[in-house]
């Protein structure tokens, strides 16, 4: 598994060569599982169908349930991802935020978004 690294804004990294990238790691699946959570449903115009169902299920009042569902399902169906091993969510309002622990094919891995 290979992916670009992204710096610290999200941006791609460039001018590295191999450098820019992290490549079977539990860094690796970790970016991958964040990239994937931060894809809004209906966001990429040629599969519509894919992204994390924020507007559908995680954002409202009395959806705390839903939203641990869909944002476990997210990860849980990541290339990489084998198990959740920890998994904290806290909702306020308008803002979702979580902290989550997986078990990765190369190891553990902490993701925050």
């Amino acid at each position: 598994m290979k992916y670009r690294k992204l710096d610290s804004d999200g941006d791609m990294v460039f001018g590295h060569g191999l450098n820019d990238y992290l490549q079977d790691t539990p860094e690796t699946v970790a970016q991958s599982v964040l990239t994937r959570l931060k894809l809004w449903r209906n966001e990429w115009y040629l599969n519509t169908d894919d992204g994390t169902p924020y507007m559908q299920d995680v954002l409202g009042t009395n959806t705390k349930q839903s939203a641990i569902r869909a944002i476990q399902q997210r990860v849980l169906d990541t290339p990489g991802v084998t198990k959740i091993t920890a998994f904290k969510y806290t909702q306020s309002g308008r803002h979702a935020n979580f902290t989550l622990t997986i078990e990765t094919i190369y190891g553990e891995a902490t993701v925050n978004g």
